[in-house]
């Protein structure tokens, strides 16, 4: 996927000022975890598994395979590695999701060369009842868009009627696309916009209940009503900052939503999940949102100036290192 520049600002602070996070005190995994697994660099899609309690899969963004990390909540480490076939070759997978039956769907709509591909992929197949190594046949989907070739790295599946969503990526805010209503294996799936979505998404979840949407972003993230996928929005979410912000997913139960990073040993941050505080949305410190809109309610200028700053502290630490390199 596509680093923009100001991320790596943030990328390098964080790093300077962050704790490395732990495995969680609870069995469940649900207050965060680490990922231990040194294969695992790149993880860009996190979802809770409903047939495992306490088990987030997860798999890495480009140059892997055609692979999924079963990871254990409670330690970091991984339980089981699959190896799909059917699927020929990924090119940028982005987004994970559990539909109705215990179904994986895997999103390869990531495009790095900005929106060029004339199509992508989704992937899907059955969560096996045995976590251990093992080769999985899926089904691979080609998905096209009503409106044209774009970048994307969000993909939700309705819990209850199997219906596949995308969001795409674009800095200004982009759009919640509805698939068939039953994928076809066979001939091309389109997707059609219905509804925009203020956020330079990252990554998206649905809750269990199919109520509740979380959209990510580098920086921040907003909570939508579902609402039949006529989505509304109710308010900001409060996302960690990390890394690389890249994933997103609701606990098992719908009560925590945890926030993913790119990067060896990458942390999952836990947070209270929309309507676990009774009015639906977080509005804490720390709560914001990036996006295009009025001042105020999480979006607006709130990347530019929030980049802003941290591009301004890592350029005070760049020129405070660089004086004591003369000085010595």
């Amino acid at each position: 996927m596509r680093r923009p520049s100001a991320l790596l600002a943030a990328a390098l602070l964080t790093a300077a000022l962050a704790v490395p996070a732990s495995a969680a005190d609870t069995d469940d995994g649900d207050e965060g975890f680490t990922v231990n697994d040194p294969r695992v660099t790149e993880s860009s899609g996190l979802a809770a598994s409903r047939l495992h309690p306490g088990v987030y899969w997860t798999h890495n963004d480009s140059d892997d395979g055609p692979y999924l990390y079963a990871v254990d909540g409670g330690s970091g480490d991984t339980v089981a590695r699959l190896t799909l076939t059917g699927v020929g070759s990924p090119r940028d997978v982005e987004a994970i999701a559990v539909g109705p039956g215990n179904r994986l769907f895997v999103a390869d709509i990531g495009d790095n060369l900005g929106g060029t591909w004339p199509y992508v992929w989704i992937y899907e197949l059955p969560e096996p009842e045995r976590l251990e190594d093992a080769t999985v046949r899926a089904t691979q989907y080609v998905v096209k868009y009503a409106d044209g070739p774009r970048d994307a790295e969000a993909m939700v599946v309705h819990p209850r009627t199997g219906r596949v969503y995308i969001i795409d990526k674009h800095e200004d805010g982009g759009h919640l696309y509805e698939g068939p209503e039953k994928l076809s294996p066979s001939g091309d799936n389109v997707f059609e916009p219905i509804a925009p979505v203020e956020l330079w998404t990252t990554d998206a979840a649905l809750s269990p209940d199919g109520r509740h949407l979380a959209v990510r972003g580098y920086f921040g993230g907003i909570h939508y009503a579902w609402n039949g996928g006529r989505i509304e929005r109710k308010g900001r979410l409060s996302v960690p900052l990390q890394v690389q912000g890249e994933s997103v997913t609701f606990s098992a139960d719908g009560s925590r939503l945890l926030f993913g990073s790119e990067g060896e040993r990458s942390g999952v941050v836990s947070r209270p999940a929309p309507g676990a505080d009774g009015d639906g949305a977080s509005g804490g410190p720390g709560s914001r949102a990036d996006g295009g809109g009025a001042a105020g309610d999480g979006t607006g200028d709130s990347v530019k100036v929030g980049g802003a700053v941290v591009a301004a502290l890592v350029v005070a630490a760049f020129f405070g290192l660089s004086r004591r390199r003369r000085k010595g």
